[in-house]
């Protein structure tokens, strides 16, 4: 490789960290062509970017954008390596898992991972990287929380006017109730109070 060639490739690579703050960095070594080109249609299908590249160039890429940032990636940069760029921070955990229980083989190994100025180093936090959670259920976890206690007062009040109309209800009743008794002894006093009819005179 030509000097030009590398300054190409850290300039690629330059871009890519630029862009994602999320980057895994991944041992490949002893993957076949077949599972490597297969890895790469797993990340292209859920929209990561794997990119193959020498450490020496991954670390001076890094090392050109901000070496104190990334300087917890630099132990991690040894054998081959893979980098896996992705926009959801959890997305290459979960294709290097799945791919791992498809092939059930143990690569790509995971050897570090930057998660949003973040750094898990080993392939020990494989299973906790899985379970992050993106910033959309993040998101979606606190408009439900927000949306919780709204809906128990708007409960309660719905509650509340259901149990004021029956009460209504059962003050426009009572008197209709009560009324039918008094209406049945006023009518025989009615009658009882009523002048007889005049008879007519005898006849002489």
């Amino acid at each position: 490789m030509t000097k030009q060639e590398k300054n190409d490739v850290i300039e690629v690579l330059k871009g890519k960290f630029a862009q994602y703050n999320n980057f895994y960095v991944t041992d490949t070594e002893s993957l076949t062509v077949a599972q490597v080109t297969k890895l790469r249609r797993h990340c292209f299908s859920k929209d990561v970017e794997m990119k193959v590249a020498k450490n020496t160039l991954i670390k001076k890429a890094l090392e050109s954008i901000d070496a104190e940032k990334y300087a917890g990636v630099y132990d991690s940069l040894h054998k081959v390596t893979a980098l896996l760029f992705s926009e959801n921070p959890k997305e290459p955990a979960l294709i290097i898992s799945g791919f791992r229980k498809e092939s059930k083989g143990e690569k790509p190994v995971l050897k570090a991972a930057f998660i949003n100025g973040d750094v898990f180093v080993g392939d020990n936090q494989l299973l906790a990287l899985t379970k992050i959670k993106t910033k959309n259920e993040l998101i979606g976890e606190v408009i439900g929380l927000l949306q919780s206690p709204i809906q128990r007062v708007l409960g309660a009040i719905q509650n509340k006017d259901a149990a004021k109309a029956a009460e209504t209800v059962a003050e426009v009743a009572a008197p209709v109730v009560e009324a039918a008794p008094v209406a049945e002894v006023v009518a025989p006093v009615a009658e009882a109070a009523a002048p007889a009819a005049p008879t007519a005179p005898a006849a002489e």
